[in-house]
Formats: C-alpha cells, structure tokens, sequence
C-alpha cells in the first residue's frame, strides 16, 4: 500500500510531462481561430488618411475582400510588407489595412517610408477591433468573403507561399 501512495503522484506527474512535451512542439501559427465561418465583428473605424471618413464592416458586404492588421512598430510587419504590395498589386481583392494600437502620424510616416499598398487603411487606437477579430499579435491577414464571413486568418507575417498557396486560390474561388 505505501509503494502506490508514491507510484499514483508520479504517474500523474509523468501523464502532466507527456501532454507539456506534445503542447510544446505545436506550432501557434496553425491553431485554427474559433471564428473561421462565422460572420466577422461589426465594427466602424476612421480612415488612417482621413479620420474624418469611417469605414464599417457592413460598407464591406458584397465584396470578397482581405484585412491585414499592422502596425509601424511590428517588425515582423517590416518582414511582410514586401508580400502586401505585391499581392495588392494583383489586384485580386480590395486590401483593407487595420493599424492596430499605433499613433497615427508614427503610421502615415511607416507608409510614406515603405509604400502604401492599401485601397483604405482603418485606425484601430485602443485595439478593440483587433480584440474582436481575436488578433494576439501582429501581423495577423483575414479573408472575408462577400456575406461578411471569415474564411480564413493567417497568423505571423504573409510569405509568397502562403499568398500563392492559400489565400490567391481562396479568393479565385470566392470571387468565382
């Protein structure tokens, strides 16, 4: 009786080591987001380039459309923004810039320096927005589809291979 008082902890203790070791080699880029499928948060936010126009989630209905969140002080934003202008120079989708928890002159001056490759890019202060898409961290890109619904969400920076390989063949389907 006195040997399973110390064998019952440690297989507890071992079981615990087991699933720590398994979480530990998953990779936090492909944990699939609870909101693919489901219709994407309302929001209404000022335009970076003109606060005094808002854009809203529902002016975005009707188009198949890509949401890259961002910010000046991201550098893995610095990484991908290459990938951004390239894909918006395909004009496969409208690009929707969401800057997220940035000053605003900080922004304008990142865009100026490398290029701006957004149709509109939206001013998200406080971050609430970027709370509601469930974005931990930036860069994060979305594919939202023309009933508004989120098709997919890209973690980390957007490489060519993510572009070609996910999210261009997604669009050519929403768009076809």
């Amino acid at each position: 009786m006195k040997s399973l008082r110390y064998i019952v902890p440690l297989a507890v203790f071992l079981v615990l080591v087991g699933f720590l070791a398994v979480g530990l080699k998953l990779d936090p880029r492909k944990v699939p987001s609870p909101l693919i499928g489901k219709p994407a948060p309302a929001f209404k936010l000022p335009r970076l380039d003109d606060p005094a126009q808002t854009v809203s989630r529902d002016s975005m209905l009707g188009k198949v459309w890509v949401l890259n969140v961002w910010a000046s002080w991201c550098g893995p934003c610095r990484e991908e923004h290459p990938h951004v202008v390239a894909f918006a120079r395909s004009k496969a989708a409208p690009l929707v810039g969401l800057n997220y928890k940035d000053a605003r002159t900080d922004a304008l001056a990142w865009l100026k320096e490398l290029g701006n490759p957004y149709d509109v890019s939206l001013s998200d202060l406080d971050g609430r927005v970027g709370i509601d898409f469930g974005v931990y961290g930036v860069p994060e890109t979305f594919v939202i589809d023309k009933r508004g619904v989120i098709r997919f969400k890209q973690i980390g920076p957007l490489t060519a291979e993510v572009l070609n390989s996910q999210i261009v063949p997604l669009l050519k389907e929403l768009n076809g």
